[in-house]
């Protein structure tokens, strides 16, 4: 199925895209191939094969949480600029 250049113009159109007839010339071609290229896989015999999202196998990368102590509360807020006893004291951003 070939793609005319009226329906490239008016996909041109929708993407607000002004095309000269030089751009327009190649785009039909480029077009074309792709068109072309896309009913050759279409040929392609795929009964058996089982769609898939991946092609690789994909596993969690993540540790496992290992539970041990936390910094105690002076040495976390020790370097704090502003604190308010127990907690970081920081600017107002929504007004």
């Amino acid at each position: 199925m070939p793609i005319t250049k009226d329906e490239i113009l008016k996909i041109a159109a929708l993407a607000r895209l002004e095309l000269t007839s030089r751009e327009l010339e190649k785009l039909a071609s480029e077009l074309a191939q792709i068109v072309a290229y896309i009913d050759q896989i279409k040929q392609v015999d795929t009964t058996g094969i089982v769609p898939r999202s991946q092609f690789i196998k994909a596993e969690n990368v993540f540790r496992d949480d290992i539970v041990k102590p936390s910094l105690p509360k002076e040495a976390a807020l020790g370097n704090a600029p502003d604190r308010d006893e127990d907690y970081f004291r920081v600017p107002k951003v929504i007004g």
